[in-house]
């Protein structure tokens, strides 16, 4: 796998998308985006089910999360549009241990006001490319809240499939939550041995 500084270069879209997509760069994040993703996750933190989390967690916090992600060699990536973080996503691996190197669960979020613009879809799209060129061969994705049909419907257009809800595993805002489970195999999946990273 490949390491936060040989990611594939950002990609710019650019027409036929409408215009708020037109000028939207996807990059691998910096330090300095820190704060802007803070803002953005503890919005979802404080209003939204998507993410069990409770209470927002501090910007030293999300840099020490960010960290831990490209230490694994791992992408963690921003949307940025007219010089302003819209939107992040990332990936860690399912479980801490090991041998979940090659199987990742995917995290996106996007700006409350930039929400069922594309950015979403932008940033998975990227997030994908750049887990399948670096090795990973499983994306689990751990949707907050049966009700989030915005996420769910995002992973059924990037290729996810269903594979389970866990019930009631989640209390938040005074309602129990269910946990939908999705998922999507990369490149070869389970047909060929993973090849392990020399970095």
């Amino acid at each position: 796998m490949h390491n936060s500084d040989s990611f594939p270069p950002s990609i710019a879209l650019t027409s036929p998308l409408p215009l708020t997509m037109a000028e939207l760069l996807i990059r691998s994040s910096s330090d300095t985006d820190i704060l802007a993703v803070t803002a953005i996750y503890g919005h979802h933190v404080s209003h939204g089910t998507g993410t069990f989390e409770t209470p927002p967690p501090s910007a030293d916090d999300m840099r020490v999360r960010r960290a831990d992600v490209l230490q694994k060699n791992l992408p963690y990536l921003v949307a940025v549009r007219g010089g302003v973080v819209v939107g992040f996503a990332y990936a860690n691996w399912f479980k801490p241990r090991p041998a979940y190197r090659f199987s990742t669960e995917d995290s996106v979020y996007v700006a409350p006001d930039c929400t069922g613009q594309g950015i979403g879809e932008a940033l998975m799209a990227q997030l994908l490319a750049d887990l399948e060129r670096g090795g990973i061969r499983h994306v689990m994705a751990v949707i907050g809240d049966s009700q989030n049909q915005g996420s769910i419907k995002l992973h059924r257009k990037m290729g996810f499939k269903e594979a389970g809800v866990m019930h009631g595993c989640g209390w938040k805002f005074d309602r129990w939550l269910d946990i939908v489970l999705m998922e999507r195999s990369l490149g070869d999946g389970t047909q060929t041995p993973p090849v392990e990273s020399n970095a």
